[in-house]
């Protein structure tokens, strides 16, 4: 149940950011504060990592977006996101999207343009920020969501 939640958080922040390529402050700060509030009352992030475990997730994600924020290459709406997400999980999880992130990313520029002209006009239209052929930097955020996904199916 603890990652359905994160799911459809994650899924909230994605679709945003897909739509705005922003995603809001009340979705990203508001799940940080949220996980960092459940984390001191319980002792435990909310997937059940120890506080050292989730401060050393956070610690891990500003070390992996600080270098790509600071070269323009991510946006400060995806830092707080995995900030949120290291707090709520571990570091096992936290990689984990990251690196699946990366992974879909570079199949996006390989293979999008292919599969963008097999989706219907409705749904490009609905997704048109992700469009390969117009977009030099797609919204980071739908890529880290399904680096969660694969992630949570690789993890249990």
């Amino acid at each position: 149940m603890p990652s359905l939640v994160l799911l459809v958080w994650f899924t909230l922040c994605a679709e945003q950011d897909i739509r705005q390529r922003t995603i809001a402050n009340e979705l990203t700060l508001g799940a940080a504060a949220v996980a960092l509030a459940y984390l001191f009352a319980t002792g435990r992030t909310w997937l059940g990592a120890s506080v050292a475990e989730g401060g050393f997730a956070l610690a891990l994600a500003i070390l992996l977006t600080l270098p790509g924020y600071i070269n323009g290459r991510l946006g400060a709406d995806d830092v707080k996101l995995l900030g949120a997400l290291a707090l709520a999980t571990d570091r096992v999880h936290l990689l984990g999207t990251f690196i699946g992130a990366a992974v879909v990313m570079v199949a996006w520029v390989l293979c999008g343009a292919l599969l963008w002209r097999r989706l219907n006009r409705k749904l490009r239209q609905r997704l048109a920020n992700l469009d390969p052929t117009t977009t030099l930097h797609p919204p980071f955020a739908p890529f880290l969501l399904i680096g969660f996904v694969l992630t949570l199916f690789w993890i249990h």
